[in-house]
């Protein structure tokens, strides 16, 4: 499987910039564009470090056949499910949606053949098979502990805008940060 690649953006974020503004105690709109830049950096630091997608977005994976098509981003939607292949003369093709479906097991999701069908032969390249999927969920669907850590990490970005600090207190992130995304993180990770 070659790296899962976003198509598509989310429109919204974990937590909303009143929610940030709250937590912050910040009262007023003047740096209302920093707190979003230290919000999209936030969620976007914890989406890489436990390897999901917290709110809606598209993502596109390609494997090298169809042995094993797990979709890696977590709460993935079958709606919007597109399987496309390279045929054996090196031409793409997309699979009809009743020749397979997605299922969950313990890991996570992943894309099966249905029954009474196979999967049709491909060409010999790394990304010869390629499965878009919608992942995530909306903003209130978000597990609190999640929520509550991106807002510990904007804070903590909010207070700490220099790379270096003079005082003795530490710049990294607070010990509550880890221990509320601890349960979410994937074996091996």
């Amino acid at each position: 499987m070659l790296a899962p690649v976003r198509i598509e953006d989310p429109e919204d974020a974990p937590v909303s910039l009143d929610d940030v503004k709250l937590h912050c105690r910040v009262d007023f709109d003047d740096d209302d564009v920093l707190l979003e830049a230290f919000l999209d950096a936030a969620t976007a630091h914890m989406e890489k470090v436990l390897d999901i997608a917290l709110v809606t977005q598209t993502w596109r994976q390609d494997f090298d056949g169809f042995k094993c098509l797990r979709l890696v981003k977590g709460r993935a939607q079958s709606e919007g499910l597109i399987v496309e292949y390279w045929d054996t003369g090196n031409a793409g093709q997309t699979l009809p949606g009743p020749t397979y479906r997605m299922l969950v097991d313990s890991v996570g999701a992943y894309v099966a053949i249905a029954p009474g069908e196979t999967w049709p032969q491909v060409y010999c390249r790394p990304d010869a098979v390629s499965v878009s999927y919608i992942a995530g969920s909306a903003p209130e669907d978000v597990p609190a502990a999640l929520k509550a850590a991106i807002l510990l990490h904007v804070a903590h970005l909010y207070q700490n805008r220099e790379a270096v600090t003079v005082d003795a207190v530490s710049n990294f992130l607070p010990l509550g940060y880890e221990a509320l995304i601890w349960p979410f993180k994937k074996p091996g990770l």
